[in-house]
């Protein structure tokens, strides 16, 4: 468990706190990670760079920001840093149709009550720029225009990005229903 005191040590740098604060930390920094990245070797690297982040700077935290959220908004900005200096292409996707507002209800109804190994399996699917919008958007309730800011593209990109999330999921999800209606069916 992370407390004052768990903290004060890890600002005295002393290795054995660093080590019980990684391990406190990790389910929660790894969770972050692996919803933004496709594999888990980069979900691992990403995750010990926030956490160095987190190491270097634990003295600079405000002690009226939970430590908590501290630590998951420096995981979440890391992910987005990492892929700014990754990013190499500028290219824009189409646009594709707009979902029917039924079709996105029942396609998020259905997500909700995925559990979340399912839904990081099916978030898979979807194209790395998509998946790191839908992510900022949907699960860690950023705003477009924040999006926009953090990745720096238009809101209209931002949006169009959670539509095709939306879209590939939908479709992910219909495979999965089909595969799973035959297969009860038998």
């Amino acid at each position: 468990m992370v407390n004052d005191t768990l903290i004060a040590r890890c600002a005295r740098e002393e290795p054995k706190a660093q080590y019980e604060l990684y391990r406190a930390l990790y389910p929660q920094m790894m969770a972050i990670c692996s919803r933004y990245e496709r594999n888990k070797q980069d979900a691992v690297a990403r995750m010990n760079q926030g956490f160095l982040k987190i190491l270097t700077n634990i003295d600079k935290r405000r002690p009226d920001v939970p430590f908590e959220l501290w630590t998951r908004r420096i995981m979440i900005n890391t992910v987005i840093d990492d892929f700014r200096t990754q990013r190499q292409r500028k290219e824009q996707e189409s646009l594709d149709a707009p979902l029917e507002e039924s079709v996105l209800t029942e396609v998020n109804d259905y997500l909700r009550e995925m559990e979340a190994d399912a839904f990081a399996t099916l978030l898979e699917r979807v194209p790395e720029m998509s998946r790191k919008v839908f992510n900022l958007f949907a699960i860690d309730g950023y705003a477009h225009q924040e999006i926009a800011d953090l990745l720096g593209i238009s809101t209209g990109t931002s949006k169009w990005h959670v539509s095709h999330a939306r879209q590939v999921l939908q479709h992910a999800l219909a495979q999965q229903m089909g595969v799973t209606a035959k297969t009860a069916s038998r």
